[in-house]
């Protein structure tokens, strides 16, 4: 295939030589399940999490109880609802989750990931902003191993000369 090559002199022949731009890419459709329901998983440390989301009054449960029983410190169910503020979904979607490895900590922070995807999978409009708070992104910090000859992962037994 022979490349062509033309030469602008001004503005009018650049207007011109335009190419046609490409259609915009087509919405994606959100992926639900038989029952209406968006799933998603979500992991951070040790914590893995299943999530489904579906229209409803904001109630959120973690292993069949309800988000103020098992987590009960304010911090970790705010960590929760922060894809639903950044989204502007405020109690309107319902959030079954099960929850499993890892600390309190940990599982707060995989059920707010899995809670970001469900919404993209609902709603794929929601992607940008969810992207740019960060919240789509698997944080892939985990424990370092405990080495041989070590008291922990770095940490040295005690040194002595006598």
């Amino acid at each position: 295939m022979a490349q062509v090559t033309t030469t602008l002199s001004s503005l009018q022949d650049l207007q011109g030589s335009a190419t046609p731009v490409a259609a915009p890419a087509e919405l994606a459709e959100p992926k639900l399940d038989a029952q209406g329901r968006a799933y998603a998983t979500g992991k951070r440390k040790d914590a893995v999490a299943r999530v489904w989301i579906k229209p409803g009054s904001g109630k959120i449960t973690v292993n069949g109880r309800d988000q103020e029983v098992y987590f009960a410190r304010p911090v970790l169910r705010m960590m929760i609802a922060q894809p639903f503020d950044v989204a502007g979904r405020v109690e309107q979607y319902d959030v079954i989750a099960t929850v499993t490895g890892g600390g309190l900590s940990g599982q707060a922070g995989a059920v707010r990931h899995g809670i970001s995807k469900a919404l993209t999978y609902f709603e794929p409009t929601l992607r940008p902003p969810l992207k740019t708070a960060g919240f789509l992104t698997r944080d892939a910090r985990v424990v370092e191993r405990k080495k041989y000859g070590r008291a922990k992962a770095r940490r040295s037994f005690q040194f002595s000369k006598r």
